[in-house]
């Protein structure tokens, strides 16, 4: 390994090293503020927060976009510094209330051999939702994108590991690791509100945004309970509210994709400053590719007009 590699990757780990000096109460309200205040208006975060609620709430006045921003890029801090930090799984285990229906048919399909498929979103902690499930006994597969700096990604790694396992590399053979991880009556838990150049437009917030129907597609192919699950912050900033929602009742990959977005919106809608509103959602939705996928859209639709029980491929 090129020892330029090395050293981006200790510069990369340094803030994170020195944020330990902090305690817990103080640096996680740290992060959030230096993020918010310095690094995601530099970065352009923060304008991109702004661009999308002009696009989807135009309605908005000027002092709730900057609220909104303001808690977005703050949430987001403190999600980069709490998976970093050792004390962050053990008090969320101990404090974290967890609610509904979703959790009973989750375990009752462990019981049973069954597989189960969590699907969620970048809203409030996801890591808070893993640890969660994990406190419930529930082995849920998680994917991750690997960093490009190796000695930082060794960091990451371990940092996810620890908070719940099995941690799944998103790549080809990570495809057939999530594959057999089904077949054996795991859980999966699949987060769904990316831009997917695979996926379909479909409506969010008002916009066609590129959706991929995988955890649908899966869910049916393996009949295992499609289940949406949220952990949300509570208002003191270091604690977290999780709940497993009703499971999407089974019917077609379209309808239960449109089914997770409607409930996905429910939940911003209640939260906007907690939902990850600096992705760019709605990127691909109208432009070329999107017109191409829109075309697919109408073929499918057709499709299962015809036949409801149709294969999607």
């Amino acid at each position: 390994m090129p020892f330029s590699e090395r050293l981006t990757g200790h510069l990369l780990f340094l803030p994170v090293r020195l944020s330990r000096l902090l305690p817990y109460r103080w640096r996680v309200p740290f992060a959030g503020w230096f993020v918010s205040r310095i690094l995601a208006p530099l970065a352009g975060y923060s304008q991109r927060v702004r661009d999308n609620l002009a696009l989807t709430f135009p309605e908005l006045s000027k002092p709730e976009v900057e609220r909104i921003t303001r808690g977005v890029t703050d949430n987001a801090g403190r999600n980069m510094v709490e998976l970093y930090s050792p004390e962050f799984a053990p008090r969320v285990r101990e404090r974290m209330p967890i609610t509904g229906p979703g959790l009973k048919v989750l375990q009752d399909a462990r019981d049973e051999g069954r597989p189960g498929i969590i699907i969620s979103a970048h809203i409030g902690s996801f890591n808070a939702a893993r640890t969660g499930i994990a406190a419930n006994g529930i082995e849920s597969a998680s994917f991750y994108r690997p960093m490009s700096n190796r000695p930082f990604n060794a960091h990451y790694a371990e940092a996810m590991e620890r908070i719940s396992q099995p941690v799944i590399e998103q790549s080809r053979q990570g495809l057939v690791q999530m594959v057999r991880h089904l077949r054996k009556g795991g859980v999966v838990s699949i987060m769904n509100d990316l831009n997917t150049h695979d996926g379909l437009p479909l409506e969010f917030f008002g916009h066609p945004a590129l959706t991929s129907l995988s955890a649908a597609e899966l869910a049916l192919k393996y009949d295992a309970p499609l289940v949406p699950l949220w952990a949300l912050r509570d208002p003191n900033g270091l604690d977290f509210r999780m709940t497993f929602e009703e499971p999407i009742p089974h019917s077609d990959p379209l309808t239960m994709t449109r089914e997770f977005n409607r409930r996905l919106e429910a939940v911003v809608r209640e939260n906007m400053d907690q939902w990850f509103w600096i992705h760019r959602r709605w990127k691909d939705g109208a432009n070329a590719v999107g017109e191409m996928r829109a075309k697919e859209l109408e073929a499918l639709e057709a499709k299962l007009a015809e036949n409801p029980k149709a294969p999607i491929s």
